[in-house]
């Protein structure tokens, strides 16, 4: 078993092939809706949500792909884009694992990091767990009692069954009914963090649209006690992906897409490989103000860190990041993609590579 799946983050080495990456103009991450398909109806679930891809189209009214098509495809639009990690997502991903089976070792050998989202409804395939560089999370939003309504018929006897023998990340949503119960989300962290197939767990908060109102949306009050219980937490469960930077980003999230260096520096595919999800993997409109994301959280922590005296993460990567701009300029077929047109001074443009060139940054 490779024993490095399920790692929350990459190590330094890789985090300086990023950099390079960055450098010369390409996309360091990349998140692809590998099927318009999914035996699950959750509540809320942005990916079906009637403006996702932006009020034309829904996911489900796409043409996917699936066979040599869905395999070659997935490669070519890698190969364009040349990032360091990609995201698997769907719809449901694993109603596609024969082709994922052929996928990931090819990803693999090309040293590109796949990350498989899933919900387990469907077994997840054990020679997975043998392909460097590849990892499998299983969302699981909340304890029994609201998951499996939630989810059915991706139930936890279900997941439990489905991901035995393998090294899975937990990553869960917290939603509002959840927090009504004092103790709730250290139950549900010590439930997982116990299990010898989980790797890492990582906690999103439920992130409306705008105007959005849904008994799933947090309050004020809540984002601040989830945020308290959840660093907490961190101190009894080594399995959470946890810290007091990544709690205030919590309680305070990028206000807009221009300051969310996630969404800067992810290009997202739907389901017919050309279609982007904007301005990002939420698709829709999102309310900045209220994201919950744990990616975005984590990164915007990130981009404060102090390397050097004044100088921080985030001024060395837009450095790198305007210099990627430049370098992509010099690249034939070059297009900037107006997701990108901004004025603000926060909002460094990298262009991607390919037919549809794109531009984002690195926090």
């Amino acid at each position: 078993m490779n024993k490095t799946n399920g790692r929350p983050g990459l190590r330094v080495s890789e985090l300086l092939a990023a950099w390079k990456s960055i450098l010369l103009g390409n996309t360091p991450m990349l998140s692809i809706e590998i099927t318009r398909e999914c035996p699950l109806s959750c509540p809320g679930c942005y990916a079906y949500g009637d403006n996702h891809l932006g009020g034309q189209v829904t996911l489900r009214g796409l043409s996917d792909y699936h066979g040599d098509a869905l395999v070659d495809g997935v490669v070519q639009v890698v190969r364009r884009h040349r990032p360091l990690h990609v995201s698997l997502v769907g719809g449901e991903p694993l109603v596609r694992h024969r082709e994922l089976s052929r996928i990931l070792p090819i990803l693999s050998e090309m040293r590109v990091h796949s990350m498989v989202v899933t919900s387990a409804v469907i077994p997840i395939p054990r020679d997975w767990m043998d392909i460097p560089r590849v990892r499998v999370a299983v969302s699981v939003d909340g304890l029994p009692e609201h998951h499996d309504v939630r989810r059915k018929p991706a139930t936890y006897e279900r997941i439990l069954k489905n991901i035995e023998g393998c090294r899975v990340n937990i990553h869960g949503t917290v939603t509002r009914p959840m927090l009504e119960r004092p103790g709730y989300l250290e139950e549900y962290i010590a439930f997982w963090n116990e299990r010898p197939e989980v790797v890492r767990i990582w906690m999103s908060l439920y992130t409306p649209q705008r105007g959005e109102q849904s008994p799933e949306m947090l309050t004020p009050a809540q984002r601040d006690t989830a945020a308290s219980d959840l660093l907490r937490a961190r101190q009894r469960y080594p399995k959470l992906l946890m810290n007091a930077g990544i709690a205030d980003a919590i309680r305070v999230p990028p206000v807009s897409p221009a300051a969310c260096m996630f969404s800067k520096m992810s290009t997202n595919y739907s389901a017919d490989l050309s279609t982007r999800v904007e301005p990002c993997i939420f698709g829709g409109d999102p309310d900045c103000s209220q994201c919950g994301c744990a990616i975005s959280s984590g990164l915007h922590w990130l981009k404060e860190i102090r390397l050097a005296g004044p100088l921080k993460v985030k001024h060395v990567a837009l450095s790198a990041a305007a210099i990627g701009s430049t370098m992509g300029k010099l690249r034939r077929n070059y297009r900037a993609h107006p997701r990108w047109t901004s004025k603000s001074n926060e909002l460094i443009q990298i262009a991607g590579s390919g037919k549809d060139k794109e531009k984002r940054t690195l926090s």
